[in-house]
């Protein structure tokens, strides 16, 4: 590629979704690491509208290719199931259209206004993890997720550091296709900005693997259950027979806990004539077992359903966690709960009720969290856990509605990035996959392939101290957000 060659503003659109698309998970990790100079041409060179709308299209292009398994929920009708995919990525695009139009208007005032985009890239990843409508699931970070040395920054920075990070390799890159001239000081601030996180990341590494860690013994079920058969009555007998022997198999290996997946039998656990039979089990082998099932409660003389968990400590006292990050549109409709009649509204999707504390369980000495499918997305609800005195992460998934798509791979690889973030070890029982326990340097010691029914007993490891990311949030995302205020106001006045 030459500044000679005739390549269209589409072409370069184009170009940039493709290449953003294919690099996250299980696609090539490294396209990431040019595949927006494309874009940033554009950016660099056209009207702020031209900018908006080639942005558009290339994140249309990229939120196509990576976020397709939105529209496989095999567990909703076709029509609403495509319309939510069509939906998610216009929405999702919007915020690569809006950061097109800021930075081709700043470059009209400012002279190095490609110095800005990491700022502005991460205060769009800040912005899309807020309010009814949040994604953190997209982040930048996702696509680095096997090289762990560059991940190992975000116990301070959050995903968002390695966001930044990508987008600098890209700015470089672009110096370098484009032969733009900069002075020695500019590449010296440049390179020390993209080579200092790997050192740090191999640093850490190799710090962290000389640690003694203490770890407990977590046997993981994944029963490989068709959720669209689940609960239908003239199955219920086999998936209680199959749960039962899988559970068995799992004790059998005497673990310290026993984890089973999301919503893992047709009831609801806390009232079911069955949770004696499981109360009891855990009082007789003194082995706690943590299982995810469905439950109600009473809230304002009307019953909610809420997707929760349940935990068998051997007492007959069991603790129940629900899950606090509700798929919009999939397990809850937005603002529902201030517009009543929005829940009259059916897309296939359920009604539940989200809830409202950081649980704990207690699992001997030793403190511990359960999070919920979609909670994993979210870096602000899991580090909260982490204050809240867990020593380690348990997940339990039903991604099975995605099939055997991108999707199910990127939920694993971002439990990696929760991993470090906290320093704990992190173990998921998803029903169909993929299984296994995570280091908290981000390896995975143990997993189940997808579409594998199996019973795995690993260890997970506690974590020893609370990380700068733990304790303080996202500083990190703060700080660039507010450069970028700073900057747009600069530029306001400017313009009087």
């Amino acid at each position: 590629m030459n500044t000679q060659i005739n390549i269209s503003k589409g072409q370069l659109s184009l170009a940039s979704g493709i290449l953003m698309g294919l690099s996250y998970p299980p696609g090539w990790g490294i396209f990431a690491l040019f595949g927006l100079v494309p874009i940033i041409r554009i950016w660099i060179t056209s009207t702020p509208i031209i900018s908006l709308k080639y942005s558009f299209l290339s994140a249309i292009t990229c939120n196509t290719i990576s976020l397709y398994w939105i529209g496989l929920n095999s567990g909703a009708s076709i029509v609403p199931v495509i319309i939510s995919l069509i939906a998610a990525i216009l929405y999702l695009s919007i915020f690569w259209a809006i950061l097109g139009y800021c930075i081709s208007s700043f470059e009209k005032k400012f002279s190095r206004t490609i110095y800005l985009i990491p700022f502005l890239w991460v205060t769009m990843e800040f912005s899309k993890s807020y309010g009814p409508l949040a994604f953190p699931w997209s982040s930048l970070a996702l696509t680095q997720t096997k090289f762990l040395p560059i991940l190992q920054m975000i116990d301070l920075t959050g995903s968002e550091g390695v966001s930044f990070w990508v987008i600098l390799v890209n700015i470089i890159t672009y110096f370098f296709i484009y032969k733009i001239k900069l002075n020695i000081k500019e590449y010296g601030v440049l390179l020390v900005l993209v080579i200092m996180p790997i050192f740090y990341g191999l640093y850490k590494i190799d710090q962290l693997s000389e640690l003694i860690w203490e770890k407990r013994e977590i046997s993981i079920i994944q029963p490989n259950i068709d959720p669209n058969l689940k609960w239908e009555s003239s199955y219920r007998n086999k998936l209680y027979a199959d749960m039962d022997s899988l559970n068995t198999l799992a004790y059998n290996l005497i673990p310290d806990l026993v984890l089973w997946p999301e919503a893992a039998l047709p009831n609801y656990m806390r009232v079911s004539y069955l949770r004696k039979k499981y109360e009891k089990l855990a009082l007789n082998t003194s082995i706690p077992l943590l299982m995810g099932t469905l439950d109600y409660k009473t809230l304002n003389d009307e019953r909610v359903s809420l997707n929760g968990s349940i935990f068998f400590d051997g007492s007959n006292h069991n603790s129940m966690y629900y899950k606090l990050f509700l798929v919009p549109f999939a397990e809850y409709i937005p603002l529902s709960s201030k517009l009543p009649f929005l829940k009259k509204l059916n897309f296939g999707q359920g009604n539940f009720y989200p809830g409202d504390e950081n649980t704990v369980f207690n699992l001997d000495s030793v403190a511990f969290s359960n999070l919920i499918c979609y909670d994993l997305s979210n870096p602000i609800i899991v580090k909260d856990f982490i204050n809240n005195g867990a020593r380690f992460l348990t997940v339990q998934a039903n991604v099975a509605w995605l099939q055997n798509s991108s999707g199910v791979r990127q939920f694993f690889e971002m439990a990696k990035l929760r991993a470090i973030e906290n320093r704990s070890g992190v173990a998921i029982s998803a029903n169909t996959g993929i299984s296994g326990i995570i280091n908290p340097i981000g390896k995975v010691l143990n997993n189940i392939p997808f579409e594998r029914q199996e019973v795995i007993k690993g260890k997970v490891f506690l974590n020893n101290e609370v990380t700068f990311y733990t304790k303080y949030g996202n500083i990190f995302s703060k700080i660039c957000f507010l450069i970028c205020a700073t900057c747009f106001i600069i530029f306001k006045l400017k313009r009087l």
